[in-house]
C-alpha cells in the first residue's frame, strides 16, 4: 500500500502471577507495627522518650517523616480490615463480567466513583477472566462488559482500555514501538521486588514468565510509603512515555524511570499484565477482531435509550466497526466518536485520511480455471500477474525508511493533476539491465543504508484514493481508468501490472503460462464491472487466487513459525483464539547449504532450554532443542492429513487428531510477517475441509506415517 499527498503529514513516520494480593492480608509493614506495640505493652517505658504514645527507636522522628502513634496504627488497622473487606468486594464485582451481556448492568461491576480514573486493576483481573475461558464467544461478552462499564462510569478512559486489550500503545501504522529489552524488564523487576543479580542472571535463562520466576521477591521488599493505585490511564501514558525515550542510556531511564515505579506501585496481577503488555505478550486469547467487536457491542448497548438491541443491531455495529477500522485504524477518533454518536453513524464520521493504510483486500483460493469461470459465472473478469514479492506492508506498518528512492520517484510518475493518492501495489526487486524482476531474496537484502544499492520497481494494479475522493465504492473497472489517466508508467521504477480482460478459458491458461514465464506466483482473477468495489480486510470470493502449483498441490502456501530443531525443524501454525503455537510437521528439504549456514548461525542464539508455555505439541514431535519463536518461513505441500502426532487444528474437523502436511518443503522466508501473523490453526482448517471436497477422497483415518 503506498499513499501520497502533496502536503506533508505531521503524523506519519517514514499464565498468571497470583502475587500475594496485598488487599487480602494485613501489609507486613503494619503487621511489625503491631507486634511492635504489642510487645512494648510487656516493657517498662525508656526514660529517654517523651512521648511513650510514639512508637519510634529514636528520640525524633525522621525528617519529613510523620511519629507513628498508638492512633497511626489504629487507623492502619481500620484500612487493613477494609483492605480485606474491599478484596472480598472486587472478587464479586468481576465475577459479574461474565454474565450474558443482555442481563448485565454496567455499573454493577465498578469498585470506583463515576468520573473517577479508573483502577489498572479491574482490567488486569478481566484479564484473568479471559484467559482461563476458551470460547470466543465468551471472551468477546467479558470484554464487552469491561467496555461497558467504563462508558458508564468514566468514559474519558475508554481509550487506554481498548488500546491496553489490543495490546498497542498507538496506531500500527505510526510506527512506535516500545523499544525495551527482555534484560531491561527483567532488571527493573529484580529492583522492584529486591532481588539479586544472581536471581535475574537465573531468570534470563529461565523460559518462564519474567514475573513468576520474580513473584516471590516481593515478599523481602516491603514499603512503607505505597505508592498511589495504578490506573488504565497511567499505564498506557508511562508506556508511551518509555517508547519516545530513545539515544544513549535510554534502556537505563526506561528501567529507572519508568518501568520500576510502575511495578513498585503494582498489586495482586496488575504486574504480570504490566510485564506481558511490556513484551508484546499478553496471551490471553484476545485478537484485534476480538477488541473490535467487543467495543462495538458495548457502543450498541451503551446508546440512548439504554437497552438490549437486537442480535440484527449487534452484527451491524460489527460490520461498521470492522469497515471504519479498515480505512481508519485509529482507535482515539473511533472511540471518541462512538462516544459522541450511534455507532451505524461511524463510517460518516472516521473516513478514510491520507497517512493511514488501508487494509489490504484478499483473494480467495481456487485449484483451476475451470473453477473460475464456474465462480465467476459468465460476469466479466480481469486477470492479472500475481507478483512474489510484498509504503505500508500488510500489517499497517510503515515501510518508508526502507524505500527513500520509492519518495522520491512519485514526481516521475504522476501527472501534474494529481495531488494526492493512495496506490494498491507491490514494490518488487528489479533488474533494470535485463528490465526484469529480481529475486525475492534479492529484496530481502534491502536495508535503509544501502536502498539505493538494490533497485526497486512499484507494479500499480489499483488506486484507492484520488485528489480528495475515496474511490472503494467504485467498480474496479471505474478505479483503473482513474489509474490508468493519472500515472506514467517510467521504465525501471513505475509499471501497471500485466493484465489481461478475457473470460475464456484457454485465454486464461495461456495468460497464466506466461505469468509463471515471467517468474511471477500465479494470477489473481478479478471481477471487473460488477461487484467489484474494494473491500478492505475481507477475503472475497470476488477475488481469486490461481496459482501454478495449486493444481497439483494444496491449494496454498502456508505461513508456519519454526520453534525446535536440528536434525529437521519443528514448524507450526497460530491460533490466533488462543494465543498458541500447534506444531503441524517436520520439514527437511527446500534448504540450500548456504541456507543451513544462515539458519544454523541464526537459531544459535534463539535456542532456549525449554519449550514456551503456549507451544502445543506431543512427545512424538518432540525437536533436539526449541527455539524462540522469530521467524515465519513460507512452506509448500502435496496435501493436508489428519495425524494422531501433531496438533494443528486439533478438534476442528477431527474430534481428537490434529492435521499435519504432507511432504512440506521451504520457499522462503517471511521477513514481512511476524510469527502472530503466520497461517492460523482455523485457516488450516478451512484448507483441510476444501482439500476434502475438491478431491473427493476419504481422508478422517489418520495416517499411521505421520511424521
Amino acid at each position: 500500500m503506498f499513499s501520497f499527498s502533496a502536503k506533508p503529514n505531521p503524523n506519519s513516520k517514514s499464565n498468571h502471577l497470583d502475587m500475594s494480593n496485598p488487599s487480602s492480608s494485613p501489609p507486613k509493614d503494619a503487621i511489625a507495627l503491631l507486634m511492635g506495640n504489642a510487645k512494648r505493652k510487656h516493657q517498662s517505658p525508656s526514660p529517654t522518650k517523651k512521648n511513650p504514645k510514639t512508637l519510634t527507636e529514636h528520640e525524633h522522628a525522621p525528617l519529613g517523616k510523620k511519629p507513628k502513634t498508638l492512633e497511626w496504627v489504629k487507623e492502619e488497622s481500620k484500612k487493613v480490615k477494609e483492605e480485606g473487606d474491599r478484596s472480598v468486594n472486587i472478587d464479586e464485582k468481576i465475577a459479574l463480567l461474565k454474565m450474558k451481556e443482555s442481563e448485565f448492568k454496567p455499573k454493577s461491576a465498578a469498585f470506583w466513583k463515576d468520573g473517577e480514573s479508573i483502577p489498572f486493576m479491574f482490567l488486569a483481573r478481566a484479564f484473568d477472566l479471559i484467559s482461563v475461558e476458551s470460547a470466543k464467544n465468551v471472551k468477546i461478552n467479558i470484554l464487552c462488559n469491561v467496555f461497558r462499564t467504563v462508558i458508564a462510569t468514566t468514559p474519558g478512559d475508554l481509550v487506554s482500555f481498548v488500546y491496553l486489550s489490543a495490546n498497542k500503545i498507538y496506531p500500527a501504522h505510526d510506527g512506535t514501538e516500545l523499544g525495551i529489552s527482555k534484560a531491561t524488564i527483567l532488571e527493573s523487576l529484580c529492583e522492584a521486588y529486591g532481588k539479586s543479580k544472581v536471581d535475574r542472571e537465573k531468570a534470563l535463562k529461565c523460559d518462564e514468565d519474567l514475573v513468576l520466576v520474580i513473584k516471590k521477591g516481593r515478599s523481602s521488599q516491603p514499603t512503607l510509603d505505597k505508592p498511589a493505585p495504578l490506573t488504565a490511564d497511567k499505564v498506557l501514558n508511562t508506556f508511551r512515555e518509555l517508547a519516545k525515550d530513545s539515544g544513549k542510556k535510554s534502556q537505563e531511564r526506561k528501567r529507572k524511570d519508568h518501568v520500576k515505579p510502575l511495578l513498585a506501585a503494582a498489586c495482586d496481577c496488575e504486574a504480570f499484565y504490566i510485564v506481558r503488555l511490556l513484551q508484546s505478550k499478553l496471551k490471553v486469547g484476545i485478537a484485534e477482531q476480538t477488541v473490535l467487536e467487543a467495543l462495538a457491542r458495548a457502543a450498541a448497548y451503551s446508546e440512548k435509550p439504554l437497552g438490549s438491541p437486537s442480535e440484527a443491531t449487534l452484527s451491524d455495529a460489527v460490520k461498521v466497526i470492522y469497515q471504519v477500522y479498515s480505512v481508519h485504524p485509529k482507535y482515539d477518533t473511533i472511540v471518541s466518536a462512538l462516544l459522541s454518536d450511534s455507532v451505524l453513524k461511524l463510517p460518516e464520521i472516521c473516513t478514510f485520511v491520507l497517512g493511514a493504510p488501508v487494509s489490504p483486500m484478499l483473494a480467495s483460493i481456487t485449484k483451476g480455471v475451470s473453477e473460475i469461470l464456474d465462480k465467476f459465472q459468465n460476469r466479466e473478469c480481469t486477470c492479472e500477474y500475481k507478483y512474489d514479492e510484498n509504503i505500508y506492508s500488510r500489517n499497517g506498518k510503515t515501510n518508508t525508511g526502507k524505500f527513500p528512492d520509492v519518495i522520491q520517484s512519485v514526481q516521475r510518475f504522476k501527472k501534474p493533476s494529481v495531488s494526492s493518492f493512495v496506490l494498491d501495489c507491490e514494490v518488487v526487486a528489479f533488474d533494470r539491465k535485463n528490465s526484469k524482476i529480481a529475486s525475492f531474496q534479492k529484496l530481502r537484502t534491502r536495508t535503509p543504508k544501502n536502498a539505493f544499492e538494490v533497485p526497486v520497481c512499484i507494479l500499480a494494479f489499483d488506486i484507492l484514493y484520488l485528489n480528495g475522493e475515496l474511490l472503494l465504492q467504485e467498480q474496479l473497472n471505474v478505479r483503473r481508468k482513474h489509474l490508468f489517466n493519472s500515472f506514467e508508467e517510467v521504465p525501471g521504477e513505475f509499471k501497471f501490472a500485466t493484465q489481461v480482460t478475457s473470460n475464456d478459458l484457454d485465454a486464461i491458461q495461456s495468460f497464466l503460462d506466461a505469468a509463471i514465464v515471467d517468474c511471477c506466483e500465479g494470477l489473481i482473477v478479478k471481477t471487473l464491472s460488477k461487484e467489484a468495489t474494494y473491500e478492505p480486510a475481507e477475503r472475497s470470493n470476488n477475488w481469486l487466487k490461481l496459482k501454478k502449483d495449486y493444481m497439483d498441490n494444496i491449494g496454498d502456501s502456508l505461513d508456519l513459525v519454526p520453534i525446535g530443531g536440528y536434525g529437521s525443524f519443528l514448524l507450526a501454525c497460530y491460533d490466533d483464539e488462543k494465543e498458541e503455537f500447534q506444531c503441524i510437521c517436520k520439514i527437511g528439504s527446500g534448504f540450500s547449504d548456504e541456507f543451513l549456514e544462515e539458519c544454523f548461525a541464526g537459531f544459535e542464539s534463539q535456542v532456549i532450554p525449554y519449550p514456551k508455555s503456549y507451544y502445543r505439541f506431543t512427545e512424538a514431535t518432540k525437536p533436539d532443542v526449541w527455539f524462540e519463536p522469530t521467524e515465519v518461513w513460507e512452506v509448500k505441500a502435496a496435501d493436508l492429513t489428519i495425524s494422531p502426532a501433531y496438533v494443528a487444528a486439533a478438534g476442528a474437523v477431527d474430534a481428537v487428531n490434529g492435521i499435519s502436511l504432507r511432504f512440506p518443503r521451504l520457499l522462503h522466508v517471511r521477513e514481512d510477517k511476524k510469527p502472530e501473523e503466520a497461517t492460523t490453526s482455523s485457516q488450516i482448517a478451512d484448507m483441510y475441509r476444501a482439500q476434502k471436497i475438491n478431491h473427493g477422497n476419504n481422508q478422517d483415518e489418520p495416517k499411521k506415517e505421520s511424521r
